[in-house]
């Protein structure tokens, strides 16, 4: 049987990961062990930031709903416990979203909260 040898399987590899490690600094661009090492925990850093960012976003969200309620003279807990007594349906997002492009709308769902 024929030996097969692995140059050409081998340089594949080494040229996907270069490929993925496009763009890093030192040796991390140019060498396949280094390069595998920074994908590795370039992954790792990427799948905990994409979770940490549903947490992020959230918080800004809260933030901006809070400083559109100051001009009310209401607090952000005040006014989301108000909302579910009412029975109003409007996550954060979308009440973030209505306080800064359409501050009249905003100023309405204000009103009807505060009866």
């Amino acid at each position: 049987m024929a030996r097969i040898k692995g140059g050409l399987m081998a340089q594949k590899r080494r040229r996907n990961i270069l490929s993925e490690a496009k763009g890093y600094r030192f040796g991390r661009g140019t060498k396949k062990a280094q390069a595998r090492e920074a994908i590795y925990h370039a992954q790792t850093h990427a799948f905990d930031h994409r979770k940490d960012k549903k947490g992020d976003f959230r918080r800004l969200w809260t933030v901006r709903i809070n400083a559109s309620l100051m001009r009310h003279g209401l607090k952000y807990s005040r006014f989301i416990k108000a909302l579910r007594g009412k029975n109003i349906e409007l996550d954060r997002k979308v009440l973030a979203t209505i306080a800064i492009q359409n501050p009249e709308a905003f100023d309405r769902i204000v009103a009807e909260v505060a009866k």
